[in-house]
């Protein structure tokens, strides 16, 4: 079972991040490994018509994606939609998402957002017939101690939960997935 989880937060201290490290977690608990890259560690340039897709650093990206069965998107949510960092991580690997299990874990200022993933879900389902796991985390700052600090964590119960939640339902839809290919 190939399972990656992307932080795509350039916050220094990011809450995405720390939702991937605990879904990362929850996944050991599960008896599965899962793969976390952390966007803050990869120089990703823009995407353009130029060498942007030549980058060491998209090559490595877009080959985990292509390699895994499944991507869980640890996102911060921005006026109502993903970061531009996600956007653009879509854009660079673009293929590399085809046929793919798709999950997101979501950081937002409020609670309003809830449904900000829904255009980039769209994106995935539509041209790259990625399958979209029909559950995923929501979280705000009020969900987290020490927010914003090194030692930050997730606090909120009921988060905590939807974490284990979203990692028993990836890997059971990821073993049930396995060997078929969606055309």
């Amino acid at each position: 079972m190939s399972i990656l989880v992307i932080s795509c937060s350039l916050h220094q201290q990011s809450r995405s991040y720390v939702l991937a490290r605990e879904m990362v977690t929850n996944f050991e608990k599960l008896g599965v490994n899962a793969r976390l890259y952390d966007l803050r560690d990869y120089e990703l340039p823009f995407c353009n018509a130029g060498t942007s897709s030549d980058h060491p650093h998209t090559i490595a990206i877009k080959q985990a994606i292509a390699a895994a069965q499944t991507v869980i998107l640890a996102v911060p949510i921005y006026t109502f939609d993903v970061n531009a960092v996600a956007k653009n991580l879509l854009e660079l690997t673009g293929r590399a998402w085809t046929n793919k299990l798709v999950g997101f874990l979501c950081a937002a200022g409020g609670r309003s957002s809830y449904m900000s993933v829904m255009n980039i879900s769209n994106d995935l389902m539509l041209d790259y017939r990625c399958m979209i796991i029909p559950r995923f985390v929501y979280a705000v700052g009020d969900d987290f101690g020490d927010d914003r600090l090194p030692t930050m964590h997730v606090t909120s119960p009921l988060i905590s939960d939807r974490l284990r939640q979203l990692a028993t339902v990836t890997v059971e839809l990821t073993r049930a997935l396995a060997g078929i290919k969606i055309t």
